[in-house]
């Protein structure tokens, strides 16, 4: 897994997804400060993110040029998860997290791979309920099998 730290940016398009079907729910709110103070990100920051969880915000450019491909697929991943939170999916949270996805680069193949990654980890007993759901345990599986899709990959001769 890469040593990068997700930043502000990543958070702040969590934020905008989350509010996509207008209204962010506190669990996800609290859910994604969680995320951020368990990453290290800055007490400034983490007020930032925690005050764009109180009214709608758009998805923003997100700095890319520290972010792993694990990191992308792992931010991708718990928005796919967020947008099931409530227990439905409307058309404006799928268009987010479309958006999501084409900032981040992920081509659709790995989103609909770390989709259900996401949902492998939510069905685990602890539940998916964001106290409960492992955010760790999402972003190493995500990142343990992109490296075994990799050594698949060169051991077939494929290059990097």
């Amino acid at each position: 897994m890469s040593e990068n730290k997700l930043g502000r940016d990543v958070f702040l398009a969590l934020v905008a997804v989350g509010w996509a079907d207008g209204k962010l729910d506190e669990e996800e709110a609290d859910a994604i400060v969680r995320m951020a103070v368990e990453e290290g990100v800055s007490m400034d920051e983490v007020e930032e993110i925690d005050a764009a969880t109180k009214a709608p915000t758009e998805i923003g450019a997100i700095d890319l040029s520290t972010m792993s491909k694990a990191d992308r697929l792992f931010v991708y991943a718990v928005a796919a998860w967020m947008t099931r939170l409530d227990g439905v999916t409307v058309e404006e949270e799928k268009e987010a997290l479309d958006r999501l996805g084409d900032a981040l680069r992920i081509p659709e193949r790995p989103r609909v791979h770390a989709d259900a990654i996401a949902r492998e980890i939510a069905e685990l007993p602890e539940g998916d309920r964001p106290a409960r759901y492992d955010l760790p345990r999402l972003r190493k599986t995500l990142a343990d099998r992109l490296e075994a899709s990799r050594q698949a990959r060169l051991a077939q001769g494929e290059p990097e």
